[in-house]
């Protein structure tokens, strides 16, 4: 099996869990279908999905993921990528002072021709002062 099935399986099985819905095909099959627009799913369906054989499309699982609380994201990946992405997001945010986003700011609105010559720059200043290696484009 593959190992992003299972993983998902399981974190299927904990979201159910927590919501307190029981971890069965026919249960899955009904509640999930009453929530959903589109095609329904079926028992066959649900049983992948606990056994992990199968994961479930991105509309099914953000389906999924509002009927047990959970977020699509941590239920597609677990929580180290939405943990990681919050990290470098705060990093980001911490690190930056007010000149250098309204540097940020004003970079974002200039045309595109003139984006490529500050980005260059920016490298070519990089590089100089060995925060860039010298092959490569950064």
């Amino acid at each position: 099996m593959n190992k992003a099935k299972v993983e998902f399986s399981q974190r299927l099985l904990a979201a159910l869990d927590r919501a307190g819905v029981p971890a069965k095909p026919t249960v899955i099959e009904r509640e999930f279908n009453q929530r959903y627009w589109g095609k329904p799913i079926t028992l066959h369906a649900a049983r992948l999905w606990l056994r992990g054989e199968t994961m479930p499309t991105h509309d099914r699982l953000l389906c999924l993921a509002e009927w047990l609380g959970v977020e699509p994201a941590t239920l597609r990946y677990g929580d180290e990528i939405p943990e990681a992405v919050r990290e470098r997001r705060k990093r980001w945010d911490e690190g930056i002072g007010y000149q250098e986003r309204e540097i940020f700011e004003l970079f974002l609105k200039l045309p595109v021709p003139q984006r490529k010559v500050a980005r260059e720059v920016i490298i070519a200043l990089a590089r100089a002062n060995g925060v860039l290696p010298l092959a490569g484009n950064g």
